[in-house]
Parts: structure tokens; sequence; C-alpha cells
């Protein structure tokens, strides 16, 4: 169900069970670690390669993005909730976060569950305006993971959270946007293309001062860095980009007053 194709330094992962509303069982968890795998490996390609890979696309066919675990034929009293989710969705998402280029994610319909957590992992989401986020986990007798539990409380703060958690309420992917948990809203029929063209813009950069940027505010997030720490590691970020090829082409560009041709090194 997981489909990986690359094209102009893109490479787009299609979550592709649309009849199930692309929910993903532990089989296609493993599909998904192995295309990120296939689409970093192509990410170390020299520049300008056939194959090269400089950004990445994540997006669901059909109406829903990814609407959570597919639970379909599972038995509650033997369901290994611990083997799907620390030993396959974890390191997943860890993956997909340290993936070495920029990330998009287009999320239009479900973003619930598993889904969320894809969505969490990926540097920049753009979601449909009529994309449905919340915690319905009450309805099964479970709670909210796949890092809900750290977005909500970090964009939300803990009434707004558990309000979402104890209702099982949803909210719209326009009042996701409004309250800092996703990029930008838009009409679904806009999504993909908008989705596409921002990807295809960002494999056209400096990638090497892209994937700075993307440790620095990780750093920054998880480590909750203040000011003057942030400035010594952006600093530091700066006098190693300062070497790469892409920095003396911004400057040559820049002098020439033309049109920089970034190659990602």
């Amino acid at each position: 169900m997981i489909e990986l194709s690359i094209a102009g330094g893109v490479a787009e992962i299609v979550l592709n069970a649309p009849h199930k509303l692309n929910a993903l069982d532990g089989a296609a968890l493993a599909e998904l670690s192995q295309a990120y795998d296939d689409a970093a490996a192509a990410a170390t390609l020299a520049a300008g390669s056939p194959g090269g890979v400089r950004a990445l696309l994540l997006r669901g066919a059909g109406r829903a993005f990814c609407a959570g675990r597919d639970i379909a034929g599972i038995e509650a009293a033997t369901d290994d909730v611990s083997g799907y989710l620390d030993g396959l969705l974890a390191p997943l998402l860890r993956k997909m976060s340290h993936f070495p280029a920029p990330t998009f994610a287009a999320a239009q319909g479900a973003c619930l569950g598993v889904g969320l957590g894809l969505l969490i992992a990926t540097d920049v989401v753009y979601v449909a305006e009529s994309a449905k986020i919340g915690s319905p986990f009450g309805n099964l007798g479970a709670t909210l993971d796949s890092g809900g539990h750290w977005l909500f409380t970090e964009r939300l703060g803990a009434h707004r959270t558990l309000d979402l958690i104890y209702t099982s309420d949803l909210i719209n992917g326009t009042e996701a946007v409004a309250a800092g948990l996703f990029s930008r809203a838009m009409p679904g029929e806009e999504l993909l293309d908008f989705t596409r063209a921002a990807a295809a813009k960002a494999a056209t950069g400096p990638t090497q001062a892209f994937i700075a940027s993307k440790t620095l505010v990780a750093a920054i997030r998880e480590q909750r860095l203040g000011l003057w720490d942030a400035v010594v590691l952006e600093n530091t970020a700066q006098a190693e980009l300062s070497k790469t090829a892409d920095y003396a082409e911004g400057f040559d560009a820049f002098t020439a007053k033309r049109k920089p041709g970034f190659t990602g090194r």
C-alpha cells in the first residue's frame, strides 16, 4: 500500500489504501519505513545524479490522509501494542524526523492516531480546510499516542488538550492551523498542487543550509534552548556552511545580481 516515486529531486511517498482510509497495520509501517530508507539513500547521491533526492512529500490517496492504526482482525486480548508502537512506529517516526532533506506533507480528511504522528514527524504540514484532527481514542478505551499528547499540549495547552481527549471532538484543518498545530490550510482541491510546488522549490534550494535549520529547530524545541544558546548553535552552523559550494554560489549570485544555482552541496 506504500508507493515511492522520485522525480525532479523530490521523493513522493503515497499511503495508497483509500478503501480503508490509509489505516496502517504493522506490515504497512514496515513498508513505509523501507520507503523512507530508499528515499534517504537517494538523498546521498551526488548532486545532479539521476534519482537524487533533495526534498520529500508524504500524502495519502483518496479522501483521507491516514485514519490511524488498522485494527481489523486484531483481538484486544492478544494485541501486541508494544510491538506495534515501540517496535515499529516510534523508530519510523524518529527516522522521518531525521530525514536528510526538507520534508512536506499534504493532509486531507482524517489525520488521526498514527496519521497524526506521521504529520508530527514531518517538517512542514499543509492541510485541507476540511481535514479532521483530534483524539477519538476515548471511544476505544485507549489513549492518544504517536506523539499526539506532546503536540496538543505544546500548541494548545493542557485544558484544550484534555477537552479534545475527553470529548473525542475533532477540529478541522482551518482550526488546527489557527491554533498553531500545522503550517497552512487551504481548499482540498488546491492542497496537492500547492504542496508539490513547495517541495519542488525546496529541492532547488541550499539543501545543507536547510538541514542545518532543521537541526537547529529540533534542538531549540527538544532542549528548550534559550536565546543565547541558540545563537551559539546558529553561529557554529553558519561557520560550517561557509565551507559549502552553495554558500559560495549564493555569495557569487548576489554579487552578480543573478539567481543562484544551488546544487545541495
